[in-house]
């Protein structure tokens, strides 16, 4: 999770009550965090971290951070890239892996205690950001630097560390007066607090729900892997019968078999009101607050709207291209959910069912449009996809295209027994290793995402070894039966190794430029071109095989798959555009201060003309892309940026004849995962397509235009 942090020096001072130098020794001797991670292969000690542990070890972290930047700034020497740029590269590495180990642990087990912790550091870290980035002295250096970039005899890489964090300075506010860099903080220190509230009444949200099923009434419809799973979720809740939680994995498919149209009101309605109900956990004047301080950071850095300010750093440049970008999608996407949803109407009145088609009834329809049409049922399906197998065939198609092995390694402490580790090997040697947490769980946060223990460098020559995470919410099968896997899982596990690929493949020198440290709207290129080999037919015939009976998928079944591809697609890009296009004209509102959030949501989806019984797929309550930190505010379209690069990028595959041809592979390996952000990605994406991107191939891939 690639998120941003900042306030100023004063307020930084005020927070740091115990600093480096007056932390009692023994708090120092007896925090784990604070020593030599003896362990293997360096991993955090989670084994003995406990989370009183954090708010000591951050005082001395952060103050030792300080002192190394005002070690920089202050250098007696004028100013080179090696005493400045380099130094400030290598700066605050104790402070980094604790915050990079805290972030980690805020998203995948957070329990109360930690949640408290994370509300009291969100400003806290806010201060120590500002204070790094509002830093006078050392913005001096950069920018001295700067000016004669072109005179320096800088590596290609070195002149791009120049250009970022100089940018990365200047978009912080460094050149601003005294008085706005103050008030810049004091607003950025607020968003930290804010941003935080907002994603833990979410998760608060999705932990408190609960849809109980108690006989076989409240069953109907539900196949046996449903069935199973909302088992398993009652028992890990100590709940008797059967339990619908909001674990994506689990709420989706009840959606999509349960034949009681009340529950399935209920299941939607829970999950669509996340973050909406009155009281202590309604996130509307959070997000009301949010957008005001958003834009009155723009203004006082010199921009029309947050969204020109977001941007700008990015591969789309305006908010006019991202918009017009999603248009291009929206107009025949929501022609096609019309012709879906007259499908859906049909079946409705063959099925006995109401007219008035509802949002908990469109998945419900369209699985029974499916299964007429294609004869294709998740309960056909998913015996083919366990959990396991499905991991393997990941591995595999790193493994061909790149060149990587994986091997398993147990007995090593992890943060909870969910959580597994392998080592990654790459010509010999060992490049990263990476960790997967697939199970949902209470107070795991929603949805799937990949971050990091330990970043990629070269500082110092000796290549520093990623530690990558990906963390998943399948539901849980009982216990000693296999996980099973939908269509839409297997996707969302190879998007996420995707991006988990673009932290252990990295390989630069500075570690603000390795990985996923990229732009926006290029951070998703690794993630969703990956996808394209979740179905690959070689793939799948070699991995995909039922769990009971050990047989290979059936090419029958493939082929009614492949047919069933497009399926669906107006609704899917419909829900998504719109939580995208919402995101947009948020972040462009001339005055939010006085904004109704629900009223918007109304009056924009109005607007665009979204058809009636769809919803957005983020609802803007708990939008969490866009409110629960800056990293998607205003950049939601990202997704569908980085698909017109991935339909593209993947047609050089196709254009070779071989989804697996070498020379293609290699370019990709090269110019996308490799090389994180060592170079401006439009030119690295022309030097991996040989030519600009074209938007064609993303429409055809969708559905929305014929090939």
């Amino acid at each position: 999770m690639i998120g941003e942090t900042g306030i100023g020096n004063s307020v930084y001072n005020a927070f740091v009550i115990t600093s480096a130098h007056n932390l009692a020794m023994s708090d120092t001797i007896h925090n784990p965090l604070l020593q030599p991670w003896d362990t293997p292969y360096g991993l955090p000690p989670f084994d003995r971290v406990k989370p009183e542990h954090f708010i000591p070890a951050f005082d001395v972290a952060l103050a030792e951070h300080r002192r190394e930047i005002d070690a920089i700034g202050a250098h007696p020497d004028a100013p080179t890239f090696g005493n400045t740029l380099a130094a400030f590269d290598a700066s605050g590495r104790r402070f980094k892996r604790i915050a990079l180990l805290f972030d980690n642990l805020t998203g995948s087990v957070n329990p109360p205690p930690l949640q408290a912790v994370q509300l009291t550091m969100a400003p806290r870290l806010a201060a120590h950001s500002n204070a790094i980035y509002l830093h006078q002295a050392l913005f001096a250096r950069i920018d001295a630097l700067y000016k004669q970039r072109a005179k320096l005899a800088l590596t290609a890489e070195e002149f791009r560390l120049l250009e970022v964090v100089h940018q990365d300075f200047v978009r912080a506010g460094a050149r601003l007066p005294e008085t706005d860099r103050a008030r810049l903080a004091a607003i950025k220190e607020r968003l930290a607090e804010l941003t935080t509230r907002f994603d833990q009444n979410v998760l608060g949200d999705e932990t408190s729900f609960q849809l109980v099923l108690s006989g076989e009434e409240e069953l109907a419809g539900l196949p046996d892997f449903v069935r199973d799973a909302a088992r398993s979720a009652a028992q890990e809740r100590g709940v008797e019968g059967w339990l619908i939680t909001l674990s994506r994995s689990l709420v989706m498919p009840f959606l999509a078999y349960s034949s009681r149209r009340d529950l399935r009101k209920a299941a939607f309605e829970g999950w669509s009101r996340r973050g909406e109900h009155p009281g202590e956990r309604d996130n509307a004047p959070l997000a009301r607050e949010i957008l005001v301080l958003r834009k009155e950071l723009a203004t006082l850095l010199g921009y029309a709207s947050y969204a020109d300010f977001s941007i700008e750093a990015n591969m789309a440049g305006t908010p006019q291209a991202a918009a017009d970008l999603m248009r291009q999608a929206w107009e025949p996407a929501k022609q096609k959910a019309r012709d879906e949803a007259a499908e859906l109407a049909a079946m409705a009145a063959r099925l006995g069912e109401p007219a008035d088609i509802q949002p908990w009834d469109w998945q419900y329809l369209a699985e029974k449009v499916r299964l007429e049409r294609y004869d294709l049922d998740d309960s056909e399906i998913k015996p083919y996809f366990s959990l396991e197998r499905m991991i393997d065939a990941m591995f595999d198609a790193a493994g061909r295209l790149f060149g990587v092995s994986f091997t398993e390694k147990t007995g090593v402490p992890l943060y909870h027994p969910d959580a597994r580790l392998w080592e990654v090997h790459r010509d010999g040697r060992l490049i990263a290793l990476f960790i997967g947490d697939n199970f949902a769980r209470a107070n795991k946060s929603g949805g799937a995402w990949m971050s990091l223990f330990r970043e990629q460098s070269r500082l110092g020559g000796e290549r520093v070894v990623p530690i990558v995470v990906n963390n998943n919410n399948l539901a849980r099968a009982p216990e000693g039966q296999p996980t099973l896997m939908s269509a839409d899982d297997v996707r969302t596990l190879f998007h996420e190794f995707g991006h988990g690929l673009h932290g252990m493949l990295s390989d630069v020198t500075f570690e603000q430029l390795s990985g996923p440290n990229v732009l926006r709207d290029f951070v998703e290129l690794p993630s969703q071109i990956f996808e394209n080999w979740a179905f690959n037919r070689d793939l799948l015939k070699k991995h995909a095989r039922h769990v009971k009976t050990g047989e290979p998928i059936p090419d029958a079944l493939l082929d009614r798959m492949e047919a069933a591809r497009r399926f669906n697609q107006g609704f899917e890009t419909v829900e998504y555009l719109a939580s995208g296009l919402l995101d947009l004209a948020l972040h462009q509102h001339p005055d939010p201060s006085g904004l109704d959030l629900a009223a918007f949501e109304r009056e924009e989806l109005a607007r665009i003309g979204m058809p009636p019984a769809i919803t957005p797929r983020h609802r803007l309550p708990h939008f969490r892309h866009v409110f629960s930190g800056p990293y998607y505010a205003a950049g939601y379209y990202v997704y569908l940026w980085a698909q017109v690069l991935d339909a593209d990028g993947y047609a050089a595959f196709e254009e070779a004849g071989d989804p697996f041809d070498a020379e293609t592979a290699e370019r990709l390996y090269r110019f996308i995962y490799r090389i994180g952000n060592s170079q401006d990605p439009a030119l690295a994406y022309r030097a991996f397509r040989g030519r600009d991107p074209q938007v064609r191939p993303m429409l055809i891939a969708r559905g929305l235009i014929e090939a």
